[in-house]
């Protein structure tokens, strides 16, 4: 029997770098909220108790930057200076410019806005069609905020990392090797109170108890103390976590980020319709596990190439599939974005715990293919 360890990686809504990708989603929300064919491409940084607005931006509407970007700080929980960021003496920068007219004059025509190549991946180890590693990192992250929020465990901070290593046996996750947790909290609880509480009220709440044993190891907060987080330890930026974001490295990643980017942005709307395509394969039981490729030239509306792999585990050719995918599906950005309703202000939705996998969202929607 074959066995091998994988490991993906999770982070919680106050990291810094997605941080940067909540107000980026949030300020777009606003623009497609006011309208719908809002062109956005803008970026945040994130340092010392300073915020940074770059990109471009075209819409008919009129928004209020700073108000976003503080209420969004606020939400997530940072007010403290001293130690992270304070959403109330933040200062912020604005540099937004309208979109470029020569990618405007591509879009225009119904043509990508970029080049590039875009992945789609699903598998059948989870319920949700996502491989089992990154699903249990976002599941930890999601439920560490939620203790906070709830102050079910009242002195974490916003900050925070998880990490979990699967082990497979026969292409089939068997067991978790490793869960590791670093996680931002306040100066005065002792370490070994927050590992009890991160064991019992976030893990063992979280994973199910026949994926660990007496071997599966368990770090919290492996350095010893985690005060200083947010942008004071560490600098954020918008789309550093794409791994995060899709699959945790068990699939491909074309290299585009997500976050504050409209859907004529090829990176992220023909990304979202990969995955739509993948699940529903493997799904419909055309695979059991499946990666498809596309590709797009600036202006052009039609992609350049499409690649299926279902790593052996296919009832159908590749080539067969190519041929379904190409009959079934518009891939032109605009039938993309039709056929998602991508023209919505639903991204705030996706920016955390992975843009793949909440079956609310229409491009995880199950059809019959």
């Amino acid at each position: 029997m074959k066995k091998y360890y994988f490991t993906s990686e999770s982070v919680t809504e106050g990291h810094p770098d997605k941080l940067c990708d909540t107000i980026s989603d949030s300020i777009l929300d606003e623009c497609i909220k006011q309208d719908p064919n809002a062109r956005v491409a803008v970026e945040t940084f994130a340092s010392s108790n300073r915020i940074t607005l770059a990109g471009q931006i075209t819409f008919s509407g009129e928004i209020d930057y700073e108000k976003i970007v503080r209420e969004t700080i606020k939400n997530i929980g940072y007010e403290n200076a001293e130690i992270d960021i304070d959403y109330k003496t933040c200062e912020i920068d604005i540099n937004i410019t309208k979109q470029s007219p020569d990618i405007a004059m591509g879009v225009n025509v119904g043509g990508a806005g970029d080049q590039g190549i875009m992945f789609g991946f699903a598998s059948d180890e989870t319920e949700n069609y996502m491989p089992y590693a990154i699903s249990m990192a976002h599941k930890l992250a999601k439920k560490l905020t939620q203790v906070r929020k709830e102050k079910i465990i009242p002195y974490l901070r916003p900050d925070g990392k998880t990490q979990v290593t699967v082990e497979y046996e026969d292409n089939k996750p068997k067991r978790i090797e490793t869960i590791l947790i670093s996680t931002q909290h306040e100066e005065s609880i002792e370490q070994e109170q927050l590992k009890k509480d991160v064991i019992e009220k976030v893990i063992k709440q979280t994973v199910p108890e026949n994926m660990i044993d007496e071997n599966t190891n368990i770090y919290i907060n492996p350095t010893g103390r985690f005060v200083i987080g947010g942008p004071l330890g560490d600098t954020g930026l918008t789309g550093r976590k794409i791994i995060v974001d899709t699959y945790g490295g068990y699939a491909r990643h074309g290299g585009g980020a997500f976050s504050g980017k409209d859907p004529s942005k090829v990176d992220r709307s023909s990304a979202y319709m990969m995955r739509h395509i993948a699940k529903n394969i493997v799904a419909n039981g055309y695979a059991k596990k499946c990666e498809i490729q596309v590709s797009y030239a600036i202006g052009m509306e039609e992609p350049l190439s499409i690649c299926v792999d279902t790593f052996g585990t296919g009832t159908k050719t590749e080539e067969e599939l190519v041929q379904l995918i190409q009959e079934k599906f518009d891939l032109t950005p605009d039938g993309i974005i039709k056929y998602l309703d991508l023209k919505r202000p639903i991204y705030s939705q996706t920016t955390n715990y992975g843009h793949f996998g909440k079956e609310n969202l229409s491009w995880e929607k199950i059809i019959k293919m």
